[in-house]
This record gives C-alpha cells, sequence and structure tokens, in this order.
C-alpha cells in the first residue's frame, strides 16, 4: 500500500483484517449456507461503523501553542520545541500518533507516538504534549506546523487524522563564529573599552566636581572646590568611552553568485558573507567597541550596538536573519563615501569585485587603525588592495570564516611589528 493510499485508508492494520474477514464471512455464509458466519460478520461490520462513530466524537479543542528553546536559534544551533494541543473524546481512545511539519530551515525528528485519552464526557479536555529538538539549517523565518494527530478508537480499528492550529514562525539566526582578538596597535584609535575622566586642566585638583550624594566615597572629596564652596563636593564620576568601529557589508546584488541571494538561505556566499558580518559585529562589541553596522550605500541596518553589550550584539545578530541582497546602487559602491573619514576599526564585507571596485577601495581605509576587507567569492585579487593597507583577505563561499579573520589578522600583526 503507497503512502498516499495509506493516508485516505482509515483502518489499521487491526482494522483492515476486521474487513477482510468481513468480507469473506458475507461471501462464504452465502455460498455455503451457514448464518453463523452471517451473524459473525455482522458483527465485525457493527464492531467497524461503532469504532467510527466513535472517532467522530473525538475532535481537537482550542488551539496549539509552541514554545521554542531557545527562542532563536542559531545556523548550525539545536533547539527544543514543546508543543501543547487540546483534543476532547467523548470515548477513550487508544494509542496513536503525530507529527509536526518542519519547514527546509529546519531539520529534525518531528514525530513519535502519542498517549492514549481518557473519556472527556465529564466537562474535561484532554492535552497532548510533545517534545522534539530541531537544529537550524539556514537562516530566515520559517513556519513550523501544522500539527497532525492520528488517533485510534478503543479496539484499535480505525484511525483518524486531525490537523490541529496554524503554524509558529520561528527565526534562525545566522551562526556566530569566534574570533581571533584584535592586534594591540588598534587601541590608538580606540582600542579596548577605556575609561577617561572629564578634566579642565591638568591635575587632580582641576577635575569637575560635583556635590556630595549619600553613598559618595569620603576618599572622593574635592576639598579645594569644598572650601570654595562651603559644603561638600566630590571629584565627578569617570565615564567611560566606548570606541566607535564600523562593519560594512555589500548587499549589492551584482556582487554575489547568483539571483538567489534575494532569498535568505538560498546563496551560499552571502549566507557566508552574513555571517562574518555578524561574527564582527559580535567580537567587536566584545572587545569594547560601539559598532554601526551599514551597508555599501550608507543605509544604517540596525541601531548602534554599544561595546561590551554581547546581549545586544547576538539580539543585532538575529535581526540579520531575514536579511538579502537587494538591487544594485546608482553609484556601485563597495562602502559609503564616509568610511573613508574614520579613524576606528572598519569591516568591509563584500563578494565579486570588478577591477573598477578595486579602484575605488584602494584609498577608502587610509585613516582607519584597522580597515579589513573579506572578499566572499571563489576568485579574488588582493594584491594591490593589501599594498594600499587594506587587511585584506579572500574566503570561499561556505568557507571557514575564522580562519578568514586569522588571516587578516596577522597582516594587522605583522604591520605592528615592523
Amino acid at each position: 500500500m503507497s503512502a498516499g493510499v495509506k493516508r485516505l485508508w482509515p483502518f489499521t492494520l487491526r482494522g483492515t483484517g476486521a474487513v477482510l474477514l468481513a468480507v469473506a464471512g458475507f461471501v462464504i455464509a452465502q455460498r455455503a449456507g451457514i448464518p453463523e458466519l452471517l451473524y459473525f460478520a455482522t458483527l465485525l461490520v457493527a464492531l467497524l461503523a461503532a469504532s467510527a462513530i466513535a472517532l467522530l466524537l473525538t475532535r481537537g479543542t482550542g488551539s496549539v501553542s509552541r514554545v521554542v528553546t531557545p527562542e532563536t536559534p542559531e545556523v548550525g544551533g539545536s533547539a527544543t520545541v514543546v508543543v501543547r494541543a487540546g483534543l476532547s473524546s467523548a470515548l477513550p481512545t487508544g494509542p496513536g500518533r503525530w507529527s509536526d511539519t518542519l519547514p527546509a530551515g529546519l531539520t529534525g525528528r518531528a514525530e513519535g507516538a502519542s498517549a492514549p485519552l481518557a473519556s472527556t464526557l465529564a466537562g474535561g479536555a484532554g492535552t497532548v504534549e510533545v517534545r522534539y529538538d530541531v537544529v537550524g539549517a539556514s537562516r530566515g523565518i520559517h513556519s513550523i506546523g501544522p500539527l497532525e494527530v492520528t488517533t485510534t478508537d478503543p479496539f484499535g480499528l480505525v484511525r483518524r487524522r486531525l490537523a490541529l492550529g496554524r503554524t509558529t514562525a520561528v527565526t534562525v539566526a545566522p551562526a556566530i563564529v569566534d574570533l581571533t582578538p584584535l592586534p594591540s596597535a588598534s587601541g590608538e584609535a580606540g582600542g579596548t573599552r577605556q575609561t577617561a575622566a572629564l578634566q579642565l586642566g591638568q591635575g587632580a585638583d582641576n577635575l569637575v566636581a560635583r556635590p556630595y550624594a549619600p553613598g559618595d566615597s569620603m576618599r572622593r572629596i574635592h576639598w579645594r572646590a569644598t572650601a570654595h564652596r562651603d559644603t561638600l563636593m566630590v571629584r565627578q564620576e569617570e565615564q567611560e568611552s566606548s570606541p566607535a568601529a564600523t562593519v560594512v557589508i555589500d548587499r549589492a546584488l551584482s556582487r554575489w553568485s547568483s539571483q538567489a541571494a534575494h532569498a535568505p538561505g538560498s546563496d551560499p556566499a552571502f549566507e557566508t558573507a552574513v555571517t562574518a558580518c555578524v561574527s564582527a559585529i559580535a567580537h567587536l562589541v566584545h572587545e569594547g567597541y560601539t559598532v554601526d553596522v551599514v551597508d555599501s550605500d550608507g543605509t544604517l541596518l540596525t541601531d548602534p550596538v554599544e561595546g561590551g553589550d554581547d546581549v545586544e550584539a547576538r539580539a543585532a545578530a538575529a535581526g540579520f536573519a531575514s536579511l538579502r541582497a537587494r538591487a544594485d546602487d546608482p553609484s556601485h559602491r563597495v562602502v559609503p563615501a564616509t568610511v573613508s573619514a574614520l579613524l576606528g576599526p572598519v569591516v568591509v564585507i563584500t563578494g565579486i569585485l570588478s577591477p573598477e571596485d578595486r579602484a575605488t577601495l584602494g584609498a577608502a581605509g587610509l585613516h582607519s587603525a584597522l580597515p579589513v576587507l573579506i572578499v566572499v567569492a571563489e576568485h579574488a585579487d588582493l594584491d594591490a588592495l593589501q599594498v594600499a593597507g587594506w587587511h585584506a583577505t579572500h574566503l570561499l563561499p561556505a568557507g571557514d570564516v575564522a580562519l578568514a579573520w586569522d588571516d587578516a589578522m596577522e597582516q594587522g600583526y605583522a604591520r605592528v611589528g615592523r
């Protein structure tokens, strides 16, 4: 029996046997003249009919709820899905099966056996609760469901399939890859998270003072300001300065390998670029930089991520789950015009470069303390860009992002040593 016919056939293996016995009983009883066999066949038909009627009284109640933990899995990461669905049945049901429909962006085994249901004539409602694990296969927003529950009558003769509830959207974020630390020379443009005291001039006595507040340490009393104002004054609290960095991801469609870059998860080169982008964001934020993320036309792709806020960096990565390539900008820039004036680290992630692209990139990163260029393509000629000062590296589609980053950082270490 094919899978399609099996889905339409309402009888279980036991029920199919009962149908065959009933048909055989009627045929033999008619030909052999055995009335007892006719009674037996009639009883089997009545039993099958009663089983079918009992299952017709089974219905879904309420909606299906799904809880995904973690709420936003990464590509290659696992998550647990807990599904709860309401079912009611006038008569007890036998053990059944359940299955949840998984999209192409998630992999896992979303099926199994379901427990029998007790009668709910007393007014209660039964609940089917199942759980299974999934793994993120591609980034994007994917829909799980509907849930299909197969129930059987108490005798296990007839089955009924119920499609319950609506689909549930699950966001799969691009994976964040751990990267090696930046060269120490990048600190000249901000470096790691720093602390700076506001000053009016040279010397501790010239620090900005403010009135004393309960809880302030007595060691921070500013005695000269206290004597001058005749009230307790304390040195101004130190303020943290978070240096700035910029990550540019080039979404111009012509620089990627196929039109499939329009859809998340479809183009390996663009997917690798997105992974490199979110990894660079997370790494720079961890190093203490406040990071701006922009497109090659200068469009801000997310709110600036504050330095040291690793949680916000991962939230920003989740926001890139639906990022896709776009039609080319008329200027056809690889980086925004403002990049050439930036002093902090600049990480540019792009695709296939033409000779004109390489020419315009030449002087774009001269002011940056750490200009990094990651080219995601099958082939890349980066010698001239490396001579021009870029820490340029070639990354194959679906290649190792961490290895490409190491290559760029090694160029930075070599320049620091000179």
